[in-house]
């Protein structure tokens, strides 16, 4: 099976913070990546819920109000 690099952005803390998860969990970053992707392509959607963080949501309200 042939391979491509694939180069995105993500916070530097956050970046931080997965590779010691996936140091816990004995997998390097590709692999959890690479988790994802099959996941995903085999069930066409996106393996977890997805919501807004009432915080955030309660956050920006707040902020246009001010504005």
């Amino acid at each position: 099976m042939a391979q491509t690099m694939i180069n995105f952005r993500m916070d530097e803390e956050l970046k931080k913070s997965m590779e010691e998860t996936c140091k816990d969990l004995g997998l390097s970053m590709t692999a959890a990546f690479t988790i994802f992707a099959k996941k995903m392509t085999r069930e066409k959607r996106i393996p977890f819920d997805v919501s807004i963080d009432p915080f955030y949501l309660l956050r920006c309200d707040k902020e246009a109000i001010e504005v």
